[in-house]
Order: C-alpha cells, then sequence, then structure tokens
C-alpha cells in the first residue's frame, strides 16, 4: 500500500514538476516581506481592560487608547497601498533610529517606553487622587546604542553597577562616570536575559565631552494603594497612552464617574508633571476613534490638535475634538 502511494506521488511530482516550481516561486514572492511596512488607521482599545484596582469605581462610558495600524510590506500589501489613499508606506529604515538598529531592539524599547508610561501615569493619577504610592524598584536600562560606540553592551541589558560599584539609577551613573578619563574601559555589571554579567565600553572624546555613545531610559515602579495590576498583550507598546492611562486610573481611583457615559479616545504621552507630549500617527488614530463612534478625541495641543481639526473639517467628522496640553487640562474639559 504504502508502496504505490509513493509511486503515485513520485508519478505527479514528476509530471506537474514546472507547475510545482512555478507555484513555490509565486508564493515566495507573494509571501516575502520587503524593507517597508504598511500604516493605516487602527481602531481603540478600552484601557478598562488593561487596568485593574482593588475596590476600583465604576463607570457608565469609557476610555480608549487610539492606535496605528502597521503592516509588515508585502508585494500585495504594497501594490495594494497604491488603491487605498489610506494606507501610507514607511520605510523599514525610517523606524529604526540607524541601519545598525534591529527590529527587536525597536520593539524593546517601545515596550519598555509602554511600561515607563503605565509608571508615570500611576504617579501622577494617585497624586490627584490623593492616593498612597511608593517607588518600589529603579532600573536603567540600555536603549540605543550609536554605531560609533565601542561597547560589548547591547539593547535591552538592565545596568545594575560601574566596575563592582552599585548603581541605582542614572544619576548614580553619571556621578560614578565623572571619575573617569578618556579611553579607559569601563566594566559595566549587568543583567541579561534574567542572568548577571557584564560588558565593557570605552569613554570617548567627542568634542571634548566624555560620551559613551549610548542612550539610557529609567524605569521607576511604583507600589500603590490601593494595589494597582497592568494587563497588555503582546503586541500593544509604545509611550502615547499616558494621558488616557491617567485618566482611566484617575477616574477608577474618585467615586464621580469622569466619563458620565461618553465614549472617550485619546491620545498623548504623560511626564511626572502632568505635561502632555505630542505624539506621532495622529491622524490614523483620530480616523479609528471615528470608525469606532467615539464622542470625544483628546489630543495634544499644537501640531496634533492643528493636525486633527484640519482632517475633521475636510472629511466632516461628527466628534468632538478637545486639545490639551495638562492632565488637569483634560479633567477640566471632561468635568464640564
Amino acid at each position: 500500500m504504502f508502496s504505490k502511494l509513493y509511486d503515485s506521488s513520485k508519478r505527479f511530482i514528476k509530471e506537474n514538476y514546472k507547475f510545482l516550481l512555478l507555484y513555490i516561486i509565486i508564493f515566495v514572492i507573494l509571501t516575502w516581506p520587503l524593507p517597508y511596512y504598511i500604516s493605516t488607521g487602527g481602531g481603540i482599545i478600552d484601557v478598562n481592560s488593561r487596568v485593574s484596582i482593588e475596590n476600583e469605581s465604576t463607570s457608565k462610558g469609557s476610555f480608549n487608547l487610539a492606535y496605528v495600524a502597521q503592516i509588515k510590506a508585502t508585494v500585495p500589501t504594497l501594490l495594494l497601498s497604491y488603491i487605498f489613499p489610506s494606507w501610507d508606506v514607511v520605510k523599514e529604515s525610517e523606524i529604526k533610529l540607524d541601519d545598525t538598529e534591529s527590529i527587536k531592539d525597536v520593539k524593546f524599547r517601545d515596550k519598555l517606553f509602554l511600561s515607563i508610561a503605565n509608571q508615570t501615569a500611576t504617579e501622577v493619577a494617585y497624586k490627584a487622587a490623593g492616593k498612597e504610592y511608593s517607588v518600589k524598584d529603579e532600573k536603567t536600562y540600555v536603549i540605543y546604542i550609536a554605531p560609533e560606540a565601542i561597547t560589548s553592551l547591547k539593547v535591552g541589558d538592565e545596568i545594575s553597577g560601574i566596575d563592582g560599584k552599585e548603581i541605582k539609577n542614572i544619576e548614580d551613573l553619571e556621578n560614578i562616570l565623572a571619575g573617569y578619563n578618556y579611553q579607559d574601559k569601563i566594566v559595566v555589571d549587568i543583567i541579561r536575559n534574567n542572568k548577571k554579567t557584564t560588558a565593557d565600553i570605552i569613554l570617548r572624546n567627542v568634542e571634548g565631552e566624555k560620551e559613551l555613545g549610548i542612550s539610557l531610559s529609567k524605569e521607576i515602579i511604583y507600589a500603590t494603594k490601593p494595589k494597582l495590576s497592568f494587563s497588555f498583550n503582546n503586541s500593544e507598546s509604545g509611550p502615547s497612552g499616558g494621558l488616557l492611562l491617567t485618566l482611566e486610573i484617575y477616574d477608577k481611583l474618585i467615586p464621580d464617574d469622569l466619563t458620565r457615559g461618553r465614549t472617550i479616545v485619546g491620545t498623548g504621552t504623560i511626564d511626572e508633571n502632568g505635561v502632555v507630549g505630542s505624539i506621532g500617527g495622529v491622524s490614523y488614530k483620530l480616523k479609528g476613534a471615528v470608525s469606532k463612534g467615539a464622542d470625544i478625541f483628546l489630543v495634544p495641543n499644537g501640531e496634533n490638535y492643528d493636525e486633527c481639526i484640519k482632517l475633521q473639517e475636510k472629511h466632516k467628522y461628527k466628534i468632538q475634538i478637545i486639545g490639551v496640553s495638562t492632565f488637569e487640562e483634560a479633567l477640566k474639559a471632561l468635568e464640564k
């Protein structure tokens, strides 16, 4: 029986090998990833499903993050981008800071920025609501390495010390480095893939300034009362949801319903002082909010706000667009 099946299969392949070869070539061409991404209007994410607080207040409406849909380009999607005007083609090199960066590096940085946005939102919201919070931990990560840097460090390394001297934050690192000279080889204590190890870096002289050629980012982790937890999907990243995260946390901490039954969508970073920062892809995010029937779209003042107003006037979007510069401004606008 097996022999007959084998002979039959062998005969079929022999008789149709040209067709099969053509099929394989076409399949590879159509699915082969190109050095581009397709950006288009995304959707919204109800932040209530991403934030949980002990004994939290409930709301009739919702706060929602807006996001940009990004597709890895292939031959078919690249061709479709010429048909759909809302599909914009972005070079892969424009997503990365330079050609030495990998997409893995970019993804790590974006995931870290999401985590930092979560913690900053926690600080601002708990402070505004008069609730307890304190610093639980502080970590320093390598988020970028310049091509000219002389180092064995990698993006994603957590720095824990310099030449055996413990560091707890970026300020500690700067103070220790002040004692080194140009061309000194510095041994860096790191945590990589959950394992303690070391890497080295050469301190360079760049126009009379001491330079390592790396960028660092500080993540502060807070302990809160009531207890707070986040549950984002692996595909979700970036700092642009900071404002809406802060509003959602604050709304869960206070007895009043800040949403008042409205579907509120928005975007914008947040810093520890409650200042709202501009973001990219705001037009795609507005389109996503409109497609989901949102009542309000919160957006950073300035270029982001101006871009949204022009898009609203062009397409006659029936949505209230509110420009804000701070968390306090957002609260006052929603309370009116």
